[in-house]
C-alpha cells in the first residue's frame, strides 16, 4: 500500500465540520421522507445527478493527476502565452467554454490544476489563475442548461432546449462572465506583469489512463442528456485500476471524494426541495420581489443554504422571474465558500496541486465580483428584454 504523501494530507477534510454537515443532512432527509415520502422522493430525483456525477469528476481527476497529466498540460498553457496577460486571457477563454459546454464542476475540476501549473512554470504569480478557475467558471455558467445544475433546477417547470436558454440567457453570461475576469484582472494586475521565464520542456504523463478517462468522460458529458452514472462508471473503473496498481491508496480515494459533505449537501437538498413542495412561502416572496429582488434573495440563501439547496426550495414551484432567479444562484455563491459545491472541489484539486488557495481572499474578491456581476447581469437581461 502507498505510504501517505503530503497531497493526501491536504486532501483530508476537516471531520467535525464535514461529518456535522453529514449528519444535518442525513437527519433532514430522513424528517422529509417521514413526513412527506413523495414529496422527498422528487427532491431527489431532481437533484441526485450532480452529487453522483461530482463524484466520477473527483475520481478520474485522482487518476489524471496522478498521471502527470494536468502538470504536462500546464506547461503547454505556460509555453504558449507570451506574457502574464496573454495567459490570463487565454484562461479566461478556456474556463469559459469548458463550462459552457461541459459544466461547472468538470471545470473546476480538470482545469484548476493546469491553470496552477501554468502558472507555476511560467513564473509568475499564481493568484489570478488560482482565484480565476473558481469564479470564473460560476461566472460563466449561465451559458447552457447543462452549465449548472441549478439552471436545470429552476428551468424544469418550463423546459427549454439548449439554443432557448443561450437565447434566454446569454446577455448575462458573458457580461458576468466579462466584469469577473477584469475585476480579477485589475486586482492582480502585478502578478500578471511579472516577466516571463522560460518554461521547461514538461515530463510526458506516466501512462495514458488518466487522458483516457478524461477524454471518455468529456464525450459523455457533451453526448449524453443525463452522463452522471456512465462518467461514475469510469472514474470507479480508473481508480480501481490505479488501486491495484498500488500507485493510490483507498484512503486517498476516499478522501478525494469527500463523502460526508457529498452526502451531506445531498441531504439538506432533499430536506429543503421537500419544504418548497409543501410550504408556499418561498414562492409567494419571489411572486413580489420582482426581478433584483428575486437575484438578491437568490444569493442571499445560496450562501446561507449552499445554491443546490437553494434551487430546490425556491423552484419547487414555477418560479416567478426564473431568469433573474438563475443569475443569483449561479453569481452569489462566489462570495463565500458555502455557496456552491465547486468552492469544496475547488479547495480539493487545488490543495491536492500543491497550491494554498486562501477562503478569505477568495471572499474578498467575491465581496468585489458579485454585486458588480450581478448587477451587470441584471442590466445585460433588462436591455435585452428579458429583465
Amino acid at each position: 500500500m502507498c505510504a501517505e504523501s503530503a497531497e493526501e494530507s491536504s486532501l483530508r477534510p476537516k471531520p467535525p465540520w464535514a461529518w456535522s454537515l453529514a449528519v444535518i443532512g442525513v437527519v433532514g432527509a430522513v424528517i422529509a421522507l417521514v413526513i412527506s415520502p413523495r414529496q422527498a422522493h422528487a427532491a431527489a430525483a431532481q437533484t441526485w445527478t450532480p452529487f453522483v456525477l461530482v463524484s466520477g469528476l473527483l475520481l478520474i481527476g485522482l487518476v489524471a493527476e496522478d498521471d502527470g497529466l494536468f502538470r504536462a498540460a500546464g506547461g503547454q498553457l505556460a509555453r504558449a502565452a507570451r506574457h502574464g496577460v496573454s495567459l490570463f486571457a487565454g484562461a479566461t477563454l478556456l474556463i469559459v467554454l469548458v463550462t459552457a459546454t461541459l459544466n461547472l464542476d468538470t471545470s473546476v475540476v480538470f482545469l484548476t490544476p493546469v491553470l496552477i501549473a501554468a502558472a507555476r512554470q511560467r513564473g509568475g504569480g499564481e493568484r489570478p489563475l488560482l482565484y480565476g478557475s473558481l469564479l470564473l467558471a460560476n461566472a460563466s455558467s449561465l451559458f447552457l442548461p447543462g452549465s449548472n445544475l441549478t439552471n436545470l433546477i429552476v428551468l424544469g417547470h418550463q423546459p427549454l432546449s439548449g439554443s432557448g436558454f443561450l437565447a434566454l440567457m446569454w446577455p448575462a453570461a458573458v457580461t458576468a462572465s466579462v466584469v469577473t475576469a477584469c475585476v480579477i484582472g485589475i486586482w492582480t494586475h502585478r502578478d500578471l506583469m511579472t516577466p516571463r521565464r522560460p518554461v521547461p520542456v514538461a515530463d510526458r504523463p506516466s501512462s495514458g489512463l488518466g487522458a483516457l478517462a478524461v477524454a471518455i468522460a468529456v464525450l459523455l458529458v457533451v453526448a449524453l442528456r443525463s452522463p452522471a452514472l456512465p462518467v461514475l462508471a469510469v472514474g470507479v473503473i480508473a481508480s480501481l485500476l490505479r488501486l491495484a496498481q498500488q500507485r493510490v491508496s483507498t484512503r486517498r480515494v476516499l478522501e478525494t471524494l469527500g463523502l460526508p459533505v457529498l452526502l451531506g449537501l445531498f441531504g439538506v437538498t432533499i430536506g429543503l426541495g421537500t419544504l418548497g413542495r409543501g410550504w408556499s412561502g418561498p414562492a409567494t416572496l419571489l411572486s413580489h420581489a420582482g426581478g433584483a429582488g428575486t437575484a438578491v434573495i437568490a444569493a442571499l440563501l445560496s450562501v446561507l443554504l449552499n445554491n443546490l439547496p437553494a434551487a430546490s426550495l425556491l423552484a419547487a414551484r414555477h418560479p416567478h422571474h426564473a431568469a433573474q432567479l438563475l443569475v443569483g444562484l449561479n453569481l452569489g455563491p462566489n462570495l463565500l465558500a458555502s455557496g456552491s459545491l465547486a468552492w469544496f472541489l475547488w479547495l480539493r484539486v487545488a490543495r491536492a496541486s500543491g497550491a494554498h488557495p486562501s477562503l478569505r481572499n477568495a471572499s474578498r474578491f467575491g465581496a468585489v465580483v458579485v454585486p458588480l456581476s450581478i448587477a451587470a447581469a441584471l442590466g445585460a437581461l433588462a436591455m435585452s428584454g428579458s429583465g
